[in-house]
């Protein structure tokens, strides 16, 4: 089976701002269409840059962005509809109502009126009952609502969301991420930035990984998981120990500073785990242990490692 045609291309992607800052480094990146794609990385690593330059918002100094095949650039008009974006900050008209500064986005794309079409989006967005309310009577929460259905308005086929949850209330979360599955179910591609690794590992098929300026990985999540998942398996002993034996030299152990466990991280990926020659390794030594539990490295722990490999 072939794989879809990317709905995003971006090619030798360079950007250099005046101050002589290097912003991006010949980024390359596919994305594929109907997928959530969430990049991570560490403040200042050049999230926001890639996704205004691929929204048009910000000229690269090098490289090449097409969104659903036509050139940001050269075909800006017809590039940018494609395209919603959810920014991070909280820029609305503050004295429009909600239903008038919803029903302007869509008129902005040359959209005709459909006055159906954004009923629904408000209702699903659960904005149905302030689409009178001036946006500035609105809680922040409810203002970053405004600001999806806003990027919604013109039925983009691709959707940004920078940063859609910082500051927002577990409840609007979980509202967002419904939403998100239903977008991408619709055949909308959702590209999210996000400081929150749980939200990535929940959401997302596929990962990038970027920092300082370049883009370190690109995978699978489940494949990154499996390839760089480390396991731990966490001994608590009978009686507390000096020093690990020097006949278990041979196993990545750690002993916790009381003495009282030992903790052995072993890969997932190896044919054998040695836990069985580990165990056997500490009867002979005369340690005993009275419980034991595995636990599996997060995306958190992956994505660290992975930043400090680079810096």
């Amino acid at each position: 089976m072939t794989s879809p045609s990317p709905i995003i291309t971006v090619s030798g992607l360079s950007k250099t701002y005046s101050t002589g800052f290097s912003a991006l480094k010949s980024v390359d990146l596919e994305i594929r269409r109907g997928e959530i794609f969430a990049l991570l990385g560490p403040n200042g690593a050049g999230k926001t840059t890639l996704i205004s330059i691929i929204c048009g918002l910000v000229k690269p100094s090098a490289g090449t962005v097409l969104a659903d095949g036509h050139d940001i650039q050269r075909d800006y008009r017809a590039a940018r509809s494609t395209i919603g974006l959810v920014p991070q900050e909280l820029t609305t008209d503050a004295f429009e109502t909600v239903w008038s500064t919803v029903s302007f986005s869509r008129g902005l794309f040359g959209k005709p009126k459909n006055p159906a079409f954004i009923e629904r989006i408000l209702k699903e967005l659960s904005l149905w009952d302030k689409k009178d309310t001036q946006i500035r009577r609105l809680s922040g929460g409810m203002k970053r609502r405004v600001l999806i259905a806003k990027a919604l308005a013109h039925e983009p086929r691709i959707l940004f969301l920078d940063e859609p949850t910082a500051g927002v209330d577990v409840e609007l979360r979980q509202d967002m991420w419904q939403m998100v599955r239903r977008l991408r179910d619709g055949g909308v591609t959702i590209i999210l930035t996000t400081h929150y690794i749980e939200e990535a590992e929940e959401m997302a098929d596929r990962i990038g990984v970027i920092s300082k300026g370049e883009i370190i990985l690109v995978e699978d999540k489940a494949e990154l998981m499996r390839k760089l998942g480390k396991k731990q398996l966490s001994l608590q002993l009978q009686q507390p120990i000096a020093a690990l034996p020097a006949a278990l030299s041979g196993f990545d152990l750690s002993l916790s500073p009381a003495g009282d466990e030992i903790v052995y991280t072993y890969d997932t990926q190896a044919e054998r785990t040695g836990i069985t020659t580990l165990l056997q390794g500490l009867g002979e030594a005369g340690i005993r242990f009275r419980d034991l539990s595995t636990s599996q490295s997060s995306l958190e722990d992956i994505f660290v490692s992975l930043v400090k490999e680079r810096a």
